[in-house]
């Protein structure tokens, strides 16, 4: 559940591990707006729910509709949600999500990790947070643009999180062994993101952004030779407890998986240009000058009797 929910490619890796492990269920996609939210996700199971996966901007308000575990708790906002006979529970699934596609993607990347920075304040910043503390990262500088939010995570998780304004990124990133951007900037349909790169070469660079698939952060990222974990895996790693929780089957990440979700999350190819006839005005004056064929005659009206048989 989102609003919009149209970005969302969740129900492509649910329906293949659905149909891989022969199940019968379907993942759907639903778009909800926030006013409708509190009343959707009580009524999940007369919709025909056994759970659902909820993202921007429903993972703080998950947390008062449900009962949520101490993760959830502790990050602050809820990703997946999952019915345990009448009771309605909520976890993150950021967390493990955010962590196994760095340790894939970037092997060894939070290896004498100190500093980190974090774009955003939402419901994926938290993640990201939090999930830096575990990996024992001591500062983390949390940038958004209304200091407020920033504090709120500084309050919540203590003296490690920074709050830090937009235009001291560059002069903080060059101290810094990773930048995850957790913001909707770079989005397909929203702003850029815009980041001045000036940061040692040992940088890794993550964006929770996937479509595109290649975020202009990425690529910026990309073109100095740094290493780069999409948004894409984090999609896919977050939503393997997720299946194993409402179907009680713990599915893989497949490059088989990956690949089929990157081809969807390519933009369809431009259509052939349609070749059109020349004017006959410029392929007669080329004619003329010997530049090309002459252009076929317009037919004449034929007279009664002339090629055609009665």
């Amino acid at each position: 559940m989102a609003w919009p929910v149209g970005h969302s490619r969740s129900p492509l890796i649910h329906n293949y591990w659905i149909k891989l492990h022969g199940l019968n269920a379907e993942y759907r996609k639903e778009g909800v707006r926030p006013e409708d939210f509190a009343n959707f996700i009580t009524h999940l199971s007369e919709r025909g729910y056994v759970g659902c996966n909820v993202t921007v901007p429903h993972k703080q308000r998950a947390l008062e509709v449900s009962q949520p575990d101490d993760r959830a708790k502790a990050v602050g906002a809820a990703n997946t949600l999952w019915l345990d006979g009448e009771t309605l529970r909520a976890t993150n699934t950021d967390v493990e999500g955010f962590l196994a596609n760095l340790d894939s993607a970037t092997p060894g990347w939070d290896r004498g990790l100190e500093s980190a920075m974090v774009l955003g304040a939402g419901g994926g910043a938290r993640a990201a947070v939090f999930a830096l503390i575990q990996r024992d990262v001591q500062r983390i500088y949390v940038v958004n643009r209304t200091i407020e939010h920033a504090e709120a995570l500084a309050k919540k998780f203590g003296a490690r999180v920074i709050p830090t304004g937009w235009d001291e990124i560059t002069g903080l990133l060059g101290g810094c062994g990773l930048l995850a951007n957790t913001t909707t900037l770079g989005m397909a349909g929203e702003p850029p993101l815009e980041v001045n790169l000036r940061c040692p070469d040992s940088l890794v660079v993550t964006d929770l952004v996937y479509a595109p698939l290649t975020t202009g952060l990425l690529a910026a990222a990309q073109e100095r030779g740094l290493r780069t974990a999409d948004g894409l895996g984090m999609l896919l790693h977050q939503a393997v407890r997720g299946f194993e929780l409402w179907f009680g089957v713990k599915p893989e990440v497949t490059p088989e998986l990956r690949a089929m979700v990157e081809a969807d999350l390519q933009p369809p190819a431009p259509p052939a240009p349609v070749e059109q006839p020349e004017d006959i005005a410029v392929a007669k004056a080329k004619a003329r000058r010997g530049l090309g064929p002459k252009p076929p005659r317009k037919p004449r009206n034929k007279k009664r009797g002339e090629g055609f048989s009665a």
